[in-house]
This record gives C-alpha cells, structure tokens and sequence, in this order.
C-alpha cells in the first residue's frame, strides 16, 4: 500500500460513517492568460499526490462500490500542448489510486449520488468559492429532494478536525523529506553567508537563494524570503529590496525551501564584511544562548508558551 493510500485509510476509518470533499487550489491569474505558480492544496496533495488545478478527491464509507473518487480534468490534446500532460479519468485510476474516477465537469451531476442520505460531511467552508458553490448547491438539490426520500447531510464538520490531526504524526517518509528540507534551506544558508560582502544589493542574496532551493529539487520557496540589511532588518515581514550592504551592518535572511510539500524556515542574521563587531557580538551570543536552551528544553508533554518562556527569561538575563 502507498503511502498515499494508508493515509486515505487512516481518513476514513477516522472520520467515521460519511463523506469528505477536498477540492484543489484554485488557479490565480496574474495579469490576462498569465497564471501565478500553481501549488496545490496541502490536504489534497497530501492524500493523493496530485499536483493538477481543477480536481476534487471525494472520501466515502456509504458506497457500496469505491470508497475512493477522484474528479479530474479530461485529456484534452491541445491544451496539454499549452500546459502540458493531465492524468486524465485513467491516470486518476491507474496512477493516483481513485477506485473511480469522473471529470471534473461531471462534478455538479454526480455528487448528489454521493452525498444523498449521508448524515456527516466533512468539508471545510469558504476556503474555496468555486467549490463552495458546487456543494451548497448539491445540498440545496437534496433538500429540495426530501419529500422523495432522499436527504441531505444534516451535519457538516471541517474535514481538518481528522485530518490535521494525522498530519502531526510525521512518518518516516516524511521525517526523511523534511530532513531533505532542512538539508537544502541550510546549503542555501550557508551560500549567503559566503558570498555576502559590502556593496552588494538584497536581491542578489534572494537570487542565490532561489538558485540553491531549485538547484537542489525544490519545487519554490516554502514563503517569500526575507533579505533585509541594516536597518530593514528590524521590518518583521520586509522582502528583498534593492538597498546595498554598507560595511560593519548586519544581514538578516529568514528563508526556507519547500520540498515536496513540505516546508523548512531558517532564520539568521550575520555580518556582511564576516567580522561581528563587539556589540554585535554580544548580542548574537545572547539570542544563541537562548535558542540552544529552547532547544535542550524540548521535549514530550512540553507546551509552546513553556518553551517561549525559556526564551524570554534568557533573553532577558543576557540584557539586564
């Protein structure tokens, strides 16, 4: 069994008599036919591995044939020509473990099959208007359908009350994939601190980093990296601008890749001329105190507020 297929399992044993929608990220146009990069929804790509727009995994217990249904999108020749290979209703079957697989036009006609006399559904609202609107419009059909036996769900639960809670036990696939994270964020790190001097611009550490996360196979950056100098450091969100080092600041690059599907966040900040003044210094040894006692005081039962006081007191006994 794939991985993939023992989390669907794991699903629906979770959740129970019902069933559950996970609809794909939606397509963001940029400007006119230009797209944004498309990524694609978390959950259902965690499920599935799918990685095409315009997809639905629905998870069954009430069927008396497939618990596993994917909504894709048909072969269609020219626009793979534009957008390359789709997986197609056979792909979806073949290639993504769907016991059944329908396109994604057929959408709107089978899902009252599925969630007629179905008492739970497990969906998330209104992180989705175009699927939100397919599947309010199915209840409404159902409801309208009483008087002839058929019902709609009484219930819907957020399909990330199961779910997210899986995904807080990684498994050893996982903890292999974000260690490769981690691996790569730190190799572009590093590639910072070597080639940062005086008179460079933010964005050229920006490109190196980009050139390091893709380099190494990451898909993109797991969030906008931050590249601030001088005082732009002190900008919690700032994102690379044009400002140029000047000799004695400091650099600050919080920065991770994401590497299928998983994201790594790596913060530091150092001298740009490599050499800490004595001010800076101290206070790099203050907030490195401090994180290595974050660290030592990790562990089970320990909750984030505790760990954050272990900061705040180190912090606060480095500077009095």
């Amino acid at each position: 069994m794939s991985e993939f297929a023992a989390r669907r399992k794991q699903l629906l044993e979770a959740m129970g008599d019902g069933v559950a929608l996970f609809p794909s990220a939606p397509v963001a146009l940029r400007n006119q036919d230009v797209g944004h990069p498309y990524r694609q929804d978390s959950d259902l790509y965690y499920l599935t591995g799918l990685d095409e727009p315009g997809s639905l995994l629905l998870l069954t217990n009430q069927h008396d044939e497939h618990q596993v249904v994917l909504f894709v999108r048909p072969k269609k020749r020219e626009r793979e020509i534009w957008d390359g290979p789709r997986a197609g209703v056979e792909g979806a079957v073949a290639d993504f473990g769907a016991d059944v697989a329908y396109s994604i036009d057929e959408l709107a006609e089978k899902l009252p099959d599925y969630l007629g006399n179905v008492e739970r559904l497990h969906y998330r609202i209104a992180q989705n208007r175009e699927a939100d609107a397919v599947v309010f419009e199915c209840l409404n059909h159902l409801r309208r359908g009483g008087r002839r036996g058929v019902t709609a769900p009484e219930t819907i639960v957020d399909s990330a009350v199961h779910l997210h809670e899986m995904r807080l036990r990684k498994s050893g696939e996982e903890v292999a994939t974000m260690r490769e994270a981690a691996a790569i964020t730190k190799e572009a790190h590093l590639r910072a601190m070597r080639i940062a001097r005086p008179g460079m611009h933010e964005y050229e550490i920006d490109a190196e980093l980009l050139h390091v996360f893709r380099k190494h196979g990451s898909e993109r950056p797991a969030y906008e990296s931050i590249v601030g100098s001088g005082p732009n450091a002190t900008i919690l969100h700032y994102r690379a601008g044009n400002r140029r080092f000047s000799d004695g600041e400091l650099l600050l690059v919080d920065a991770g890749c994401e590497y299928g599907y998983y994201a790594s966040d790596v913060t530091r900040t150092f001298p740009v001329n490599g050499r800490f003044s004595s001010e800076q210094k101290a206070i790099y040894q203050i907030v490195l105190r401090a994180q290595k006692s974050c660290i030592d005081a990790v562990k089970p039962g320990r909750t984030l507020d505790e760990i954050h006081e272990v900061a705040v007191r180190s912090i606060t006994e480095g500077l009095v």
